[in-house]
């Protein structure tokens, strides 16, 4: 077979899944997830609540951070660092949301929180200090969103945008708290 053969054998035409559209009228009790039973799932949300922990281990280290920054800079960036905090409890109000749009309970029990996150908690009461364990943390989220988007990849394409839109915002935390370490 030639190579034109070959890519004419081998096209697959593009068209909408009528079966699929049917379970999307029926399921009504599932509210906006309408995807079949995934193989992925449970995996999906795994990884989703080890994220919503260090998201909340994140807000906790930022709070500590805001109330006890001290010195000449410190007002700026501890305004930052209340910034960084309610955004980042955005971010687990979000994968809490989502892991419950996947059926899956969200876990939020304090016992478990630092040894689930994949960020540390710190109490630093430098000012620098501070802002280097922040860069740090975002530095890991980072690397562990970027993981997870390549390891979700077409699982789950709504958990995967979630997770890119996250990651965002977490390269803007990173990016302001370099240039704070090198003010």
């Amino acid at each position: 077979m030639t190579q034109i053969a070959q890519r004419t054998h081998a096209y697959v035409q593009l068209k909408i899944d009528t079966k699929a559209l049917e379970r999307a009228k029926h399921s009504l009790d599932d509210g906006a997830v309408v995807e079949e039973k995934s193989p992925w799932r449970e995996d999906i949300i795994r990884l989703l609540n080890d994220s919503l922990a260090t998201e909340l281990v994140c807000v906790l280290r930022y709070k500590r951070h805001h109330f006890t920054a001290t010195g000449l800079a410190s007002p700026a960036i501890a305004n930052e660092f209340l910034v960084h905090a309610n955004e980042e409890q955005s971010h687990a109000d979000r994968i809490a949301a989502r892991i419950v749009q996947l059926g899956g309970e969200p876990d939020f029990n304090p016992a478990s929180l630092v040894d689930r996150s994949h960020a540390d908690y710190d109490e630093q009461l430098d000012l620098h200090s501070m802002i280097r364990a922040n860069l740090v943390a975002e530095r890991v989220a980072i690397e562990v969103y970027t993981q997870m988007i390549a390891l979700i990849g077409n699982k789950d394409h709504t958990t995967r945008r979630l997770i890119e839109q996250i990651l965002e915002q977490e390269q803007e935390h990173a990016d302001e708290l370099s240039d704070w370490m090198h003010r």
